[in-house]
């Protein structure tokens, strides 16, 4: 009975949840530009002022020569044109880099943290699927600009 009603409570509050696949284009590397993989979770948050989500991110970055970067990342996000969880929004980002050179593990960075604002635009396909064009900009990256398909649950 319990796990019934767990079922039901949470088929209630559809789509709080997403998780999103996408390409990068970013400056993660001293020399030239990388190509890069992006993987994010998040979650919309019950806060009645205005929408907001929270989530983790993993990008995995190339430049296709001889330096790797994995970051890790929380993100916190506001939707800002009263849209609900769709549309314009901002995102802050922190936290972590693994950077790898020569396939050596290096920290070339005064500190290997991750610290950036993103800008972008949710656009819904449907009512379980989105599109998702954006930039950023901030530290240890230069600045990306990509493009993340993904799923409402």
């Amino acid at each position: 009975m319990i796990l019934t009603v767990c079922l039901y409570a949470f088929t209630q509050d559809e789509n709080k949840m997403a998780v999103s696949l996408g390409a990068e284009l970013n400056m993660n590397t001293r020399e030239m530009f990388a190509g890069g993989l992006v993987l994010s979770f998040d979650y919309n948050l019950p806060v009645s002022v205005a929408p907001f989500a929270a989530g983790l991110a993993v990008t995995s970055s190339f430049n296709f020569k001889n330096t790797a970067v994995v970051e890790f990342a929380a993100l916190f996000r506001w939707y800002f044109l009263d849209k609900g969880h769709d549309g314009w929004f901002a995102q802050a980002e922190a936290g972590y880099s693994l950077i790898s050179e020569n396939r050596k593990q290096k920290l070339p960075l005064p500190l290997p943290v991750l610290a950036g604002l993103r800008i972008g635009n949710r656009l819904p396909l449907g009512s379980s699927f989105y599109a998702e064009p954006y930039a950023r900009f901030g530290y240890s990256f230069f600045f990306g600009l990509g493009v993340m398909g993904g799923m409402r649950f």
